[in-house]
């Protein structure tokens, strides 16, 4: 099988070094960008399996070659591990909101980094095949066409709040702890991270308008999908 191709976006030459170096160490292909608009570019021609995109980027900023590549037919699949110096809750927030699907802040471990691309990329690969559209009284999840409707109305969500919706929806009437959910949509277990399926889940309710009370809040439990309105 061929090595996965990993597209390095960053500006600072020690630092692209470093995570270079130890991607092909894990036995990844590397293509590398120096700044934004070279890295959407590679992006769209190369379209590699997952991105390493730096947020403070020389001409065109992380976040805007972020919501290129969601907004492209042919990159918005593509996985993106923001790394970054800024660690803020905030940037973390519009990070996911821009279709991060993951996010590392500097100073940062190289082991760790490398264990979230394979655990990403893992997910990808163990994915099954799309079942029928799961369709609810004025809600349609359909897993092959990557579409959601609410109420006949196309929703334009992310890859990550796709395949979130389509776990719950999947498991209606069935509580799924932030735990099960980081492991199943994202790839990973680890309780540090379980902010990131808050995260998406309040992002994922803002799009789906009136569909949005189908999500429950367990308090302490995690997470339920409504099979009923």
């Amino acid at each position: 099988m061929p090595r996965p191709r990993i597209l390095v976006v960053e500006d600072e030459e020690d630092i692209l070094e470093l995570v270079d170096y130890n991607l092909r160490q894990a036995g990844f292909r590397v293509l590398r960008a120096r700044d934004g608009l070279e890295g959407l570019r590679s992006a769209q021609r190369d379209h590699p399996d997952l991105i390493v995109l730096d947020l403070m980027l020389p001409g065109m900023d992380g976040k805007d070659v972020c919501r290129r590549i969601r907004q492209g037919e042919s990159t918005r699949h593509i996985p993106v591990v923001m790394l970054t110096a800024r660690a803020e809750e905030m940037d973390r927030v519009v990070g996911f909101e821009l279709g991060a699907d993951d996010y590392v802040t500097k100073p940062f471990s190289p082991r760790e980094l490398v264990l979230r691309i394979q655990a990403i990329l893992r997910r990808v690969a163990e994915e099954e095949p799309p079942d029928a559209p799961l369709c609810f009284p004025g809600l349609t999840v359909d897993p092959i066409r990557y579409r959601v409707e609410v109420g006949g109305k196309e929703v334009a969500l992310t890859a990550t709040e796709f395949r979130l919706l389509y776990c719950l929806a999947r498991n209606a009437g069935r509580v799924m702890s932030r735990e099960v959910l980081l492991d199943r949509v994202w790839g990973y277990h680890y309780e540090g991270y379980a902010r990131t399926v808050d995260t998406h889940i309040r992002r994922l309710r803002k799009k789906l308008g009136p569909a949005r009370e189908r999500i429950e809040t367990l308090r302490g439990l995690g997470y339920r999908f409504r099979d009923e309105p």
